[in-house]
């Protein structure tokens, strides 16, 4: 191994494993135990060289699966594909549509509740500070790895008059839920940011400290009120924001002219 403090070298050396695909992505890399009576040396610096992965996502940690190795592959979500007017029925959302498309298998974890309005949910709902809000949360995996964190906020009202406050996920997902009752949304306003992740942020989607998100905020109407607010919190270098507006001849041939174009080693951009 190459000169430096023992946990880089071990770090480089395991590095150059992942890249050479001798560990894959899903497999589990040595525990730290395991790792520390392979090189010879204390768990404390078989934790360090281990963390070095973490904060190069090239790795997370599993609690019951240990030290897992991360897909590297870039998923690209065109994230005006729900708001399509002929979007295909179906009963699946938009997260299994686009994990399915990539090949990837999709799992969720889901809680709802009711909670006070922030001073940012009673912004963007429009609603008097601490009014009472439903919270409907989904973190999202890819393969069992952590992808996206997704929190959408509804008035209340509107949240009983539609059964979206069910404590169960809405398989179809919740904007063609209030559409089929009366409430669909008309209009939208995007604000997409990049943030370093905060430790709360680093626990849910199992990354280090400081590891830069994609922060993608949606709020909702119709042409009476806002209907909601949904903040996307997703993994920067894993994923790809993409928007298609126009008419659907044109949306279709640069679809069909990227698909043509695509080579080997050629990302868009």
């Amino acid at each position: 191994m190459p000169d430096g403090p023992m946990y880089h070298r071990i770090a480089d050396l395991l590095r150059e494993e992942i890249r050479a695909a001798r560990w894959k992505p899903g497999d589990r890399l040595p525990s730290h135990a395991e790792l520390a009576d392979q090189m010879q040396v204390s768990i404390t610096t078989a934790r360090n060289a281990i963390h070095v992965l973490v904060t190069e996502n090239l790795v997370y940690t599993a609690t019951s699966r240990g030290t897992i190795v991360r897909n590297q592959e870039v998923l690209e979500s065109v994230v005006t594909d729900p708001l399509r007017p002929d979007r295909p029925r179906s009963a699946h959302d938009i997260f299994e549509e686009i994990a399915k498309a990539a090949g990837r298998e999709p799992t969720k974890e889901f809680s709802a509740k009711m909670e006070p309005a922030g001073p940012e949910v009673a912004l963007w709902l429009g609603l008097p500070l601490h009014s009472w809000v439903l919270a409907r949360t989904v973190v999202q995996y890819l393969d069992n790895e952590p992808w996206s964190w997704e929190v959408s906020f509804y008035p209340r009202d509107l949240a009983e008059a539609t059964g979206i406050d069910s404590p169960h996920d809405i398989p179809e997902g919740t904007t063609r839920r209030l559409a089929d009752r009366g409430h669909a949304e008309t209009a939208y306003r995007d604000t997409l940011a990049a943030h370093p992740a905060s430790a709360e942020e680093a626990v849910v989607l199992d990354v280090a400290t400081g590891t830069i998100l994609l922060d993608h905020l949606r709020i909702g109407a119709n042409h009476e009120r806002v209907t909601r607010a949904t903040r996307h919190r997703s993994i920067a270098t894993g994923n790809r924001l993409a928007y298609e507006l126009g008419d659907d001849e044109g949306t279709t041939l640069i679809r069909n002219t990227l698909d043509s174009s695509s080579a080997p080693g050629v990302s868009l951009p």
